[in-house]
C-alpha cells in the first residue's frame, strides 16, 4: 500500500490533526484522505491544513472520503472553498466517494454537479480532466 507514496512537505506546515485523517503524494497529486467524522468540529481543526493543501498554484488534489462515516454540511462547505481555492489557483480538485449517504449531502446541497466525484481513488488517479 505505501508504494509510490511520499510525504508531502504541506505535513510539516500544518499537520492534519490526527484521527481526521492523512496527505500523501501519489502520481504528482496530492491525495488528502480523510476520516471518521467530518463535522463542524473536525472542519475546525482541519480547515487551515486544507487551506494549505489548496494554496499551490496549478496544484492536484483528491479529496478521498472512503474512510469517512459522517459527512455533514460543514464539510460539503470545507470542500466547496477547497474547490474554489484550488481552481482559483489553477489547479484540480477530484473527490473520492461512494457512500450514498455522504453522496445525499452532496446532492442536498446542489453541488453534486459541480465537484468530479469518483467512486474509487485509483479512478481520480487516472482521470485526466476537472
Amino acid at each position: 500500500m505505501s508504494e509510490g507514496l511520499t510525504s508531502t512537505p504541506y505535513e510539516l506546515l500544518v499537520p492534519l490533526p490526527r484521527p481526521y485523517g492523512r496527505v500523501y503524494r501519489r502520481q504528482e497529486r496530492t491525495v488528502v484522505e480523510l476520516h471518521g467524522e467530518i463535522d463542524i468540529a473536525a472542519v475546525t481543526l482541519i480547515g487551515a491544513y486544507l487551506d494549505v493543501v489548496t494554496a499551490v498554484r496549478a496544484h492536484e488534489v483528491i479529496v478521498d472520503l472512503t474512510h469517512v462515516e459522517f459527512f455533514d454540511c460543514s464539510g460539503l462547505a470545507l470542500l466547496c472553498r477547497a474547490r474554489r481555492r484550488t481552481t482559483e489557483f489553477g489547479g484540480r480538485l477530484w473527490v473520492v466517494c461512494s457512500r450514498p449517504a455522504t453522496l445525499r449531502v452532496f446532492r442536498a446541497g446542489g453541488v453534486l454537479d459541480v465537484f468530479r466525484t469518483l467512486p474509487t481513488l485509483d479512478e481520480a488517479l487516472a482521470a485526466q480532466d476537472g
